[in-house]
């Protein structure tokens, strides 16, 4: 979608935010959840991976050239199934920086939430 803004655009707005927004060269990603919150952490993570995939590839961009990742756990006893589905996704090549916390969701059934920072193309 377009914005206002000529170097500024905001991907996938919703009510209250966006799935993401492009500016200076940086792709920020809005905290993503899953689709399914009843499903495993494992597979949790897997949606949202997926999910990012596709605002990167909206944007123009791919996980090679994300630089950072915050990953939120409703309880850290779900980092190893977290990590299953993250080892399967993440470049290998191009490993972003990347922090796991615990924290307290939103919805009570999300057992995972990740948000990070990719660059975009040049020109």
């Amino acid at each position: 979608m377009a914005s206002a803004e000529p170097d500024i655009r905001r991907l996938q707005p919703e009510e209250r935010l966006s799935g993401a927004v492009a500016h200076a060269g940086l792709l920020h990603l809005a905290g993503q959840v899953p689709d399914d919150p009843t499903a495993d952490a494992e597979a949790q993570t897997a949606d949202i991976l997926r999910q990012i995939d596709a605002l990167l590839a909206e944007a123009g961009t791919t996980r090679s050239r994300v630089l950072s990742v915050q990953v939120f756990l409703a309880d850290m006893a779900d980092y190893d199934a977290m990590n299953r589905a993250w080892d399967h996704w993440v470049d290998r090549d191009h490993l972003p920086a990347r922090i796991t916390v615990q924290a307290r969701l939103a919805n009570p059934r999300w057992r995972v939430e990740i948000t990070g920072i990719a660059a975009l193309p040049s020109g």
